[in-house]
């Protein structure tokens, strides 16, 4: 029990006052009994209380009759507390007993619910209760929400798929649904869930759409207060029920009431595609970055088990080495002696030895061990390593059975990964050009392309946000109400709009039909035109920022909510609503799939997907070239101005 002083004022109500009504509201309290016999400040109760929630409106109410309650002003409070009993006291008159005194007899009455209440309120009178008797015995709290008495109930909207969309054509199919406004025809799944409550609950519905509907959306708070749009038409109690793809957020639920979530959306961005070409990256992208590396890794390691095994072959046989190397400096002399007799003492000693190499050749000494030069330095072991990987045959076999065996299990390796590498190459050029897209709010926050999307309520949901990529996006976000413009500027490569990847998609497909449209003959067969060059496809983003769950908007502390609820409960139970979205999603999808590019699907070899193997070209010759220009310098500037350099042998003489 909450005594009130005759004083209190609650349009100014103190903090203790404010606090009590939130521990009864928080309590769950079902009934409340207001005798305030001062009419104005019970009205301040309740308008304070409905206003700030502190109430529950649709509770049972007993409130002292007052005249005061029925003000026009306050006609819009007994649309929303339609559970309440007033108490009207009359007193008792005599007529032949005089010596008993008058019984008083008291009026219980109640609000016309669902009726309209006109200029001036008259209570519906309910029962009469005298002697603590009840004259009829009526239920003094009847349900009045099961039937609204085929009432008229204001229903605000505007296009925003896949809640609604507006239908351009007579639609024969007769299992969908269309409701008329004054210029345009709808549909979409709330439409649906709209038409069904209008039966359950006996009430017509009047479509109508807010004024510059497709600009100001679900509204924006102007600086006096003041709401427009969908919201607005909410606020000011011109609209009962609001159908416009709702999100269940804080945001609305401050503003007006929302039903159940019927449905769940992803809510993310539609970004471009292809934002760069990474046709040059054609010759590796068959591998993987680690597979790379563990070739690259394989190769050195191999490279150096080559030179060891080598330097240990040739350790072993250093004495037979030695032998063979003796042998051939003997018949080296034999040769040089023999052959300054036959030339005589008229060339230089320089001039007659590069001519006995050039006219004689030492013979091969049986047992010489053959073909390790090539892997004796650390740079031949690595080349002709990476030349047995790239299947070139090495130019000698080398001697040892330590170094062959090696040989040949590298050459099955390298025959494995080159087969690999094939088969992945041949299917990277048969698929269709690889496609850069943004798939993660990270990769888009690296991209710095300007975002934005559909009203305040979207601002405040990244402002608001604790993740840091999310305020950084928020940070750039912008409210954008034109969607052409938004897909425009995403073909420019520009932006990202967000949105549900319903609406998206639509967009998406929506974009294809405008710039292919004026380009179609009518006289002819109906053939796909590509997108003009330069312009970049669309791409929704992969990763969900976050799963939306939608409801129907109500008037705010509206009494129907328990039957909608209940009855928008049912539908989603019966699988109706994932019917509805794929009645409303079936063009799209159509349409999705008529206008994929079918010879993008062909093994087509093109100049963009050969592009990395010029690549590959201009890489060889720069890194030739460089080393042109290198070897030519350190001949100039090293070798030839060496004091033993011979300008006949191009080399330096020891």
């Amino acid at each position: 029990m909450i005594i009130i002083a005759s004083s209190e004022d609650f349009f100014s109500s103190t903090e203790d006052t404010q606090l009590i009504l939130e521990e009864v509201n928080n309590a769950g309290c079902e009934v409340y009994i207001i005798a305030l016999e001062n009419g104005k400040q019970a009205s301040q109760l309740l308008i304070f209380g409905e206003k700030y929630r502190l109430l529950n409106t649709r509770g049972k109410f007993i409130i002292l009759h007052n005249h005061q309650l029925f003000h026009q002003d306050l006609h819009y409070l007994w649309q929303r507390i339609i559970n309440v009993i007033f108490i009207r006291e009359y007193k008792g008159h005599q007529k032949r007993n005089y010596k008993k005194k008058p019984v008083p007899w008291f009026e219980l009455s109640t609000v016309q619910y669902p009726f309209p209440i006109p200029k001036v309120m008259v209570p519906k009178r309910v029962d009469i209760w005298r002697q603590s008797i009840f004259r009829t015995g009526a239920e003094l709290f009847k349900d009045k929400t099961s039937d609204l008495k085929n009432q008229t109930l204001q229903v605000v909207t505007f296009a925003h798929i896949p809640a609604t969309l507006k239908v351009q054509f007579l639609v024969h199919d007769n299992t969908k649904t269309v409701m008329t406004t004054k210029n345009r025809r709808f549909a979409g799944i709330e439409i649906e869930i709209l038409q069904t409550l209008s039966k359950a609950l006996n009430f017509v519905p009047n479509l109508y759409e807010s004024e510059n509907a497709d600009i100001e959306l679900w509204g924006t708070k102007l600086p006096d207060g003041e709401y427009t749009g969908l919201i607005g038409e909410m606020v000011n109690n011109n609209a009962d029920i609001a159908l416009g793809d709702l999100h269940y957020t804080l945001y609305f639920l401050k503003i007006i009431d929302l039903s159940i979530p019927y449905n769940t959306e992803c809510l993310t961005f539609l970004t471009p595609e292809s934002l760069t070409n990474n046709s040059w990256k054609t010759l590796v992208l068959p591998f993987t970055a680690y597979l790379w590396a563990t070739i690259l890794l394989s190769m050195i390691l191999i490279a150096f088990l080559f030179r060891g095994l080598c330097k240990f072959h040739c350790n072993v046989n250093k004495d037979i080495f030695k032998d063979l190397k003796t042998r051939k400096m003997a018949l080296k002399l034999e040769i040089e002696k023999t052959e300054l007799v036959k030339i005589g003492q008229n060339l230089s000693p320089n001039a007659t030895y590069c001519l006995m190499k050039r006219q004689y050749k030492l013979p091969k000494i049986e047992g010489e061990p053959t073909g390790l030069h090539m892997f004796q330095s650390i740079g031949n072991s690595l080349l002709y390593t990476y030349s047995m990987l790239l299947v070139i045959s090495l130019p000698k076999l080398p001697t040892g059975w330590s170094i062959r065996m090696l040989t040949g299990c590298y050459w099955l390796y390298c025959i494995l990964i080159v087969v690999a590498y094939k088969a992945s190459m041949t299917a990277i050029l048969a698929n269709p050009d690889p496609r850069v897209t943004i798939d993660t709010l990270q990769e888009l926050v690296d991209s710095e392309l300007e975002c934005g999307g559909w009203g305040e309520i979207n601002v405040d949901f990244f402002q608001t946000s604790m993740d840091h990529a999310t305020q950084v996006i928020g940070a750039r976000f912008q409210i954008i109400n034109d969607t052409d413009e938004a897909i425009d500027k995403i073909a420019k490569g520009s932006f990202a709009l967000y949105e549900n990847e319903y609406f998206l998609k639509q967009a998406s497909v929506k974009k294809q039909l405008r710039y292919t449209m004026p380009e179609l003959n009518l006289n002819e067969s109906f053939e796909i035109h590509k997108i003009p060059k330069g312009d970049h496809n669309l791409h929704i983003m992969s990763d969900c920022l976050i799963h939306m769950p939608i409801s129907i908007g109500l008037q705010k502390n509206s009494p129907i909510k328990t039957k909608v609820d209940k009855f928008v409960r049912r539908v989603l139970e019966a699988g109706l609503i994932k019917k509805w979205l794929d009645d409303v999603m079936q063009s799209a999808n159509n349409d999705e799939v008529y206008f994929d590019d079918s010879d993008s699907i062909k093994a087509v070899m093109n100049m963009k997907k050969f592009f990395g193997a010029i690549v590959a070209l201009f890489i060889g010759y720069a890194i030739s070239f460089t080393v042109l220009i290198f070897e030519i310098l350190h001949f100039k500037l090293i070798v030839k101005k060496h004091p033993n350099y011979n300008k006949y042998t191009k080399q330096i003489i020891n």
